[in-house]
């Protein structure tokens, strides 16, 4: 089996280098179930299509400046 195919799951620290954040901040998402992971054992793994999904769940639209006007519109 490919070492980077789908099916394989990942460890805390190989899930961080994918994210590029520290091992530290991935055990945290995980012990706050904010992202969904697998427990083999004692190891805690992830699979590459979770990582994506929390990936994609986190991501911030940016705003542009009609959103900022009618928003303001609602204010006054």
């Amino acid at each position: 089996m490919d070492k980077d195919s789908d099916n394989d799951l990942l460890t805390c620290i190989e899930a961080a280098q994918r994210m590029k954040i520290s091992a530290r901040q991935v055990r945290r998402l995980v012990a706050e179930r904010r992202i969904a992971f697998h427990r083999v054992g004692r190891c805690v793994r992830l699979a590459p299509a979770d990582i994506a999904a929390y990936v994609a769940s986190v991501r911030v639209e940016p705003v542009t400046l009609s959103d900022v006007l009618r928003d303001l519109r609602g204010v006054a």
